[in-house]
């Protein structure tokens, strides 16, 4: 089997490299095509996974649709001497064109509803679309659900266990009080008209949490000089090392949040426009608060009511295993499923 893999951001390295590994190891051909979106080909790297990166992310939302247009006419170059027999990727807003182009199927695994703008482009042009069977929005084409979040492709108890001794060596306590903050720059396509916390409610919240023990802040963008000496600087395939131990969690990331509920870490999620995976993760498995960026002060006296409570990491793994219970292992899921779509697609 031949499979072209698209990564546009560092959680589809994540999503994917379980099973990129496992079609390797048995013998398929995979073609990774990325873009420099953060630490993307850094983790693709780290993980030894070779890719062609074909683009980067522009400094205005407006150089977006540039770049999609200069990814397709590239990847559709690749693809063409590649001549995959599967196309697929997270969102598809390459994927699905050059997978028409080529006769050939695209499987597009999503689960925000708020991208409106490609979704509406690229759910008629994908020959299938997977989401999470939490997923509340309109798919206009051949669609499919699992029971499961993209998390669960690399933190599912099957694929990780986190290691305090990785902790450590970041100069990280597991055993002491901490937090992680995660700040987001607004630039990929399903932030377009969002804001985030002002740099006020920023620094209210990175010392509430500091009250109560250590703050380390993942950002995407520049911190200002009094946060900058909190960054987590240590390689990002390490991150899930010391999230797994945090006190809590909280941010402007619904892949981060998701992650930390997923290792049964309490999540604060801060955003005008929420996912229905992180509803779910609210409302059947209480492991993930949901908060617009404009109730942003109820937010915070959430998270005073999580740092109080004496009982939260116990409880919180009640929580955890509960979801673990209802959820598959999502690379699982995607291996078994894809090798049984190319064979209905062969007949």
């Amino acid at each position: 089997m031949k499979i072209l893999v698209e990564i546009l951001h560092p959680a589809h390295v994540h999503v994917f490299r379980n099973a990129i590994r496992h079609w390797l190891d048995r013998g398929d051909e995979v073609l990774i095509i990325s873009r420099e979106k953060e630490c993307a080909n850094a983790l693709l790297e780290a993980y030894g996974l070779p890719y062609v990166s074909i683009s980067r992310l522009g400094r205005h939302k407006g150089a977006l649709f540039l770049e999609m247009g200069v990814r397709v006419a590239r990847m559709w170059r690749l693809a063409r001497k590649f001549k995959p027999d599967l196309l697929i990727g997270i969102m598809g807003v390459t994927i699905a064109p050059v997978g028409k182009m080529l006769g050939k199927p695209a499987v597009v695994f999503y689960d925000t509803e708020n991208a409106g703008i490609t979704n509406r482009f690229v759910y008629p042009l994908a020959h299938r679309v997977m989401t999470p069977d939490c997923y509340q929005g309109e798919v206009k084409g051949q669609h499919e659900t699992y029971p499961g979040y993209h998390e669960l492709a690399y933190l599912h108890p099957d694929r990780f266990t986190p290691d305090p001794r990785v902790a450590q060596e970041l100069g990280v306590n597991p055993d002491a009080p901490f937090s992680l903050v995660r700040f987001v720059s607004w630039q990929a396509s399903h932030d377009i008209g969002e804001a985030g916390l002002t740099m006020a409610l920023k620094r209210e919240l990175v010392q509430k949490l500091a009250d109560k023990g250590r703050v380390l802040i993942s950002s995407e963008g520049p911190l200002p000089d009094d946060l900058e000496p909190l960054r987590f600087r240590a390689a990002p395939e390490k991150l899930h090392h010391v999230m797994a131990f945090a006190d809590l969690l909280v941010g402007e990331s619904a892949t981060m949040a998701s992650e930390s509920a997923v290792l049964g870490v309490p999540a604060v999620f801060i955003s005008e426009t929420g996912r229905g995976y992180t509803d779910e993760e609210e409302t059947r498995y209480g492991l993930v608060k949901n908060f617009k960026a404009s109730a942003a002060k109820e937010a915070l006296a959430h998270v005073d009511a999580l740092l109080a409570d004496a009982h939260l990491k116990e409880n919180t793994a009640e929580k955890r295993a509960k979801l673990l219970a209802e959820k598959v292992d999502t690379t699982a899921w995607i291996i078994t499923r894809l090798d049984r779509l190319l064979e209905e697609t062969r007949k």
